[in-house]
């Protein structure tokens, strides 16, 4: 059992896309609904926005940071597009508002870590609830109407495909690449894998540091802005225990927590599959509170994998 899920944690990409076509086979079989195009489409918009974020997350954590904040800035950056949509009137203005925003919160957060010295866990927390916070006391917990191009966004669709879906699937290619090929990437991947050695090699490791939690907080804004254009409303608790999902499925795509290791592509498929998780359970009529209950599990599991990965790599 032990050599098997070793083979498994070696193979991570192609294990959770081969869990995805499982768990698609069996829905397939298990409701006659799940092929339908609207469904299949549903799963698409409701992957994106966690696959989006994941995204900035992912770097984050290849850092070696986290960013446990994301969920709150995505509710904050909603609810601010909103506000300037309704004071300003202009579209330009409202998504400029909620990117920034993200932005604004995610440069914030890298400042505590790099300039303060504050544990990444213990600084995102504190924005977790700052965040949140702003975000009820500019609306008096009271969801604000959102329309124009936010909608075109959250719930618009080009060819028949939703928008959300084209630009999560746009901003994977991106990042990838990103990642992969620029040396900004590859400099990310070396702070996280060891910040001394890095440091010494002179890549400027605040400066990567300061990236990558700028960049989550921005793509954290850009779901915001598309969660409440197709929901055509900014609530203010909108994106609430959205970072668990996020971090579930950057974990599930092989991303490690002790960073300096981690796979976009992975991530993109771990997204898809806690999508596909979310929709199992609705389909299936299994109560909501298992899917608080199954997240947890699978990021156990996936940690567990990737600790034994990093034993037997050890070990050879």
């Amino acid at each position: 059992m032990m050599t098997h899920l070793k083979t498994l944690a070696r193979h991570r990409e192609f294990s959770i896309f081969l869990m995805l076509i499982a768990v698609a086979v069996y829905l397939s079989f298990a409701n006659e609904y799940f092929l339908s195009q609207r469904n299949l489409m549903n799963v698409g918009r409701q992957g994106a926005v966690v696959a989006i974020v994941a995204l900035g997350q992912a770097l984050v954590i290849i850092a070696r940071g986290i960013d446990l904040s994301v969920g709150s800035v995505i509710g904050l950056s909603a609810v601010c597009a909103a506000l300037t949509l309704q004071f300003t009137g202009s579209d330009i203005l409202a998504l400029s508002a909620g990117l920034a925003t993200g932005l604004a919160a995610g440069v914030l957060n890298g400042l505590m870590v790099t300039r303060f010295r504050i544990n990444p866990f213990i600084a995102t927390l504190g924005m977790l609830s700052i965040a949140r916070g702003i975000a009820l006391l500019m609306t008096g917990g009271i969801p604000v109407t959102f329309a124009g191009w936010a909608e075109v966004l959250g719930a618009g669709r080009i060819f028949d495909i939703p928008v959300s879906v084209i630009l999560m699937v746009v901003l994977s290619a991106l990042v990838h690449v990103f990642a992969t090929r620029s040396v900004t990437g590859r400099e990310i991947f070396a702070v996280g894998d060891n910040p001394k050695a890095a440091r010494l090699a002179g890549i400027d490791t605040v400066r990567i540091r300061m990236f990558v939690f700028g960049f989550c907080g921005l793509l954290a804004g850009l779901g915001g802005i598309i969660l409440a254009g197709n929901l055509a409303s900014a609530d203010p608790n909108l994106g609430m225990g959205y970072e668990l999902d996020v971090i579930a499925a950057v974990i599930l795509g092989g991303t490690a927590l002790s960073g300096g290791r981690g796979s976009i592509i992975g991530v993109f498929i771990g997204a898809m599959l806690m999508a596909l998780l979310n929709n199992a359970f609705v389909l299936l009529g299994i109560s909501a509170y298992w899917q608080v209950v199954t997240k947890g599990l699978i990021i156990i599991l996936a940690v567990g994998i990737d600790g034994l990965r990093r034993g037997d790599e050890a070990e050879d």
